[in-house]
């Protein structure tokens, strides 16, 4: 479906990758791994058409569409969010005011007899025809699917596109790939700017997807739901598995183990051949058998090892002081923005040395509450700071916050004091930016980079507080892993804000679940946290809370309280209802499938028969009844939670 052939990148004098090839099936579903640096995002660019090749060939059949969304991009401002998501749509409207023009030509026109009349019904049939192949009758119920999906609120759909952060922007542009449904998928860091339901939200609809999907993320749970193939760049080159990243994984370890085993053998041949050689140099009846060895020894190809651990991510804390038994008391705490209430009667108490999560989807107050506690934002109700805190915030975006101007050295030699500044080359070196990489620019960075030296500025920091907003966007999987062994030896206490389920687990010791204005305490990890929500996966749990809170807040304060059996009641409609819905986008995915295979039968000569016409017919009407039947189910469930 989609070639590359021989690709070659060199960048600033250096060969990034070579002699790449490989073949894009239709439902591939890919995941591209390497570490940082390694040129993943670059390839994304260059099958994306945005950066050409220094050599190489990359193929695609004619009309083949590309969806692409790059780590960081901007955005354009002057529409409503359900406007910018339409634009997925702008050739359905182009159809309709092509369709409408000729449909007035016909109504003005009275030579019925001519060609030209006749050649104009034709023409004005075949767009009718495709207008409805091409969704243009429902596509207003994928928009509010897709937006809904990605967390938005139908509130939110009429709002500027300006009033919303640069996560929640990048939520539309994916929104609007996703509606445009390309034949390929090319996701750069999809899950960075999304919370856990958006996430399984967004797993299920690549599930269901019938075209081709090249990612690159650093989410394994994300990774493992929706691949099925997994190409690894590593040292220059490309390894191509058809395995999902766990198994990827497993025969990777498998393969460096025989590639350690080969070099050494190759090792030990080189070093007998080099002592034949110099014992038998300069004696003239060897001269033939060591003439032969020298030929012997141009002729071996080094046997090359991944790349693994030559440059390991060494990241650990500075000892904490001793701050109070409880650095973070929250009592009664109330936050407005507006006439919008994000929380209110928030009190709960973090002890010395804890380590706690906030999880909860996006736009509830999780980071909200952060910048109070850090006394960022005024607030009702009262926060106390216990004796001797002293307080370290890695702010969610703090990556893109780097000076631009200055190099990696620069940045850290500029917030480094006292005797570590004599240790910077090698704190550097630690953390992959050895020799000359300490004098790369930062804006030549990439995410991953960035993310990285980020944190190296956070460990320079004397604290015994360490909150953190989503410290696993852009590290890979190696850094991930190496941050949360460090988190867990720090001594201090710590506040997580995160969407990485992998990362939660194992490291937390009590959740914060922020929804509907409230905030629940959960003690034990994030398993422990599902278990107390009867729950399979955190989406299921945040659903659970969230049809409790409704709940609760249809009650009246003081008489005639919905009994226990009600209450239970309506929670029991609400998941009956969560489940039909499921069912109705599974059956309206379907028949959108079905009829993507009989419109490409269609298009072939054999395939323009009177019955295919008909079951045509007979599924955009079994589509149209689905959508009627998802947005009834929609209505109630929304009329339930009222």
């Amino acid at each position: 479906m989609l070639s590359i052939d021989n690709i070659r990148v060199d960048f600033g004098g250096t060969n990034l990758f070579h002699d790449v090839s490989f073949i894009i099936n239709k439902k591939d579903r890919i995941a591209l791994v390497g570490k940082n640096g390694a040129g993943k995002s670059t390839l994304l660019k260059i099958i994306a058409g945005k950066q050409q090749p220094t050599a190489g060939v990359l193929s695609r059949p004619k009309g083949f569409t590309v969806g692409y969304l790059p780590q960081v991009m901007q955005h354009t401002d002057g529409r409503t969010v359900y406007e910018e998501a339409e634009q997925a749509f702008a050739h359905i409207h182009e159809m309709e005011a092509e369709i409408e023009r000729m449909n007035n030509e016909l109504a003005e026109r009275s030579d019925y007899e001519s060609e030209e009349y006749h050649q104009l019904i034709e023409e004005y049939t075949h767009l009718n025809e495709q207008y409805t192949m091409m969704g243009g009758s429902h596509y207003e119920a994928e928009i509010e699917r897709a937006l809904m999906g990605l967390g938005f609120r139908r509130s939110d759909f009429t709002r500027p596109t300006g009033e919303f952060s640069g996560g929640w922007r990048m939520r539309i542009e994916l929104a609007k790939l996703l509606l445009q449904h390309p034949d390929i998928l090319l996701l750069d860091e999809p899950t960075n700017h999304l919370d856990i339901e958006s996430i399984q939200w967004l797993e299920q609809f690549l599930a269901r997807s019938g075209n081709a999907v090249l990612l690159v993320s650093h989410d394994r749970a994300f990774l493992n739901a929706v691949t099925n193939r997994t190409i690894e760049i590593s040292c220059g080159r490309i390894y191509d598995y058809k395995l999902s990243y766990d198994k990827f994984m497993e025969t990777r370890k498998e393969r460096r183990e025989q590639q350690i085993r080969a070099y050494e053998n190759q090792q030990k041949e080189i070093a007998d051949i080099k002592e034949f050689i110099e014992r038998f140099r300069y004696k003239p009846t060897k001269a033939v058998q060591v003439q032969s060895r020298i030929k012997q020894l141009e002729k071996i190809v080094p046997i090359e090892i991944d790349e693994e651990d030559t440059s390991r991510l060494r990241l650990k804390f500075a000892p904490a002081t001793r701050s109070g038994n409880y650095p973070v008391i929250c009592n009664g705490v109330k936050k407005n923005f507006g006439a919008h209430t994000v929380f209110e009667g928030v009190n709960f108490t973090i002890n010395r040395g804890e380590k706690v999560a906030f999880v909860g989807r996006n736009g509830e107050g999780k980071t909200t509450m952060v910048r109070c506690i850090l006394g960022e934002l005024g607030f009702d109700g009262e926060i106390t700071i216990g004796h001797n805190v002293e307080t370290a915030y890695f702010a969610q975006h703090e990556a893109q916050s780097l000076d631009e101007s200055l190099t990696v050295f620069q940045t850290i030699d500029n917030v480094a004091t006292g005797e570590i500044r004599l240790r910077i080359r090698d704190i550097l070196g630690a953390f992959m930016f050895g020799g000359e990489a300490s004098d790369k620019p930062v804006k030549v960075l990439s995410g991953g980079e960035r993310s990285r030296l980020a944190m190296i500025r956070l460990l320079l920091r004397q604290m015994n507080l360490l909150i953190l907003d989503e410290p696993t966007n852009h590290l890979d999987m190696q850094s991930k892993d190496v941050l949360k062994e460090a988190i867990r030896d720090f001594d201090g206490t710590v506040i997580v804000v995160s969407h990485d389920r992998e990362f939660l687990d194992g490291l937390v010791t009590k959740v914060y679940e922020f929804g509907d204005g409230k905030v629940r305490e959960h003690l034990g990890g994030i398993y422990d946290y599902l278990a107390t929500k009867n729950a399979n996966s955190i989406n299921e749990a945040l659903a659970t809370g969230k049809a409790t809170v409704a709940t609760e807040a249809a009650k009246p304060i003081n008489e005639n309280r919905l009994s226990y059996e009600a209450e239970k009641q309506m929670q029991k409609q609400r998941r009956k209802l969560e489940r039909l819905i499921e069912n109705d986008e599974q059956a309206i995915s379907e028949i959108e499938g079905a009829i993507s295979a009989l419109e490409a039968v269609m298009s072939t000569v054999d395939g323009s028969t009177p019955e295919n016409f008909t079951r045509y017919a007979t599924l955009k009407k079994q589509l149209d009844e689905a959508v009627a039947t998802w947005e009834k189910d929609m209505e109630e469930l929304e009329n339930l939670n009222i």
